[in-house]
């Protein structure tokens, strides 16, 4: 047998490494799309399928945002609050909330058309709180309310507690009134303190309500915190510490 003495020629192919990360960023990208369009998918499913009450709620908030301050913890449908699957409570407390939202925005166009109140109109705050919704009387740079030490309203104050009463007056809900002092201690021998000073600047606030809408009934609670609850507990001595706040309840 004649052997082949001519050799089969060896061939060697040389592969190039791949380049994986040339274009290793672009799935990310398009999967951080489609996981975004899948949540804004979700959030309109589930704004879908809640009720009226809910749906003017969210309309509400993305049409103003800024109007009104929900404290944390408050209830609401989305964080705090009922779930989505307690039907009746969810529509009835976001009715409330909408309810007390359209007063306070009443309240603040009443004390802005008011030329003497106009100033101060800013110093009148709404929150929406576990219990219902908060109205402040803050003091600002100057003693817009009260003298220091003194539980006397002065007119405008005593004007934008009337304009509250008229409104509020109205509604079956209950109303909590409750006077704040700053951090400044009586040094009285007869024992008097913060505690009746607080008191006193509510129960002052509560007879100008009397005077103008508010039923007797309606008043579930008058109280005086002194300044065991500042609103600026860094600065205890500043002046807005020193308020008045009407607590309109939630109907139970």
């Amino acid at each position: 047998m004649a052997m082949n003495t001519e050799e089969t020629p060896i061939r060697i192919v040389k592969k190039k490494g791949g380049h994986a990360g040339h274009h290793g960023g672009a799935w990310k990208v398009a999967y951080a799309d489609f996981v975004t369009a899948m949540m804004a998918l979700f959030i309109v499913l589930w704004i879908v399928g809640q009720s009226k009450a809910v749906k003017e709620a969210v309309s509400q908030y993305f049409k103003d945002p800024g109007a009104f301050t929900y404290s944390k913890g408050g209830a609401g449908a989305m964080e705090g609050g009922p779930s989505p699957m307690d039907g009746n409570s969810v529509t009835q407390l976001e009715a409330q909330k909408i309810a007390l939202e359209k007063l306070g925005n009443q309240i603040l166009k009443e004390i802005m058309a008011n030329p003497e109140l106009k100033a101060i109109a800013s110093q009148v705050k709404f929150e929406i709180v576990n219990e219902g919704m908060r109205i402040e009387l803050l003091e600002k740079s100057e003693s817009f309310f009260f003298d220091v030490g003194t539980s006397e309203l002065k007119p405008e104050a005593a004007k934008i507690i009337g304009i509250i009463a008229a409104e509020v007056g109205r509604l079956p809900n209950k109303l909590v009134i409750e006077g704040h002092t700053d951090a400044r201690q009586y040094s009285r021998s007869d024992g008097y303190s913060n505690f009746e000073l607080s008191a006193e600047r509510a129960n002052s606030a509560r007879r100008i309500m009397a005077r103008n809408g508010v039923e007797l009934a309606q008043i579930d609670q008058v109280r005086g915190y002194a300044d065991t609850r500042l609103r600026d507990a860094a600065n205890p001595l500043d002046i807005t510490n020193r308020r008045i706040s009407v607590l309109v309840k939630f109907k139970e």
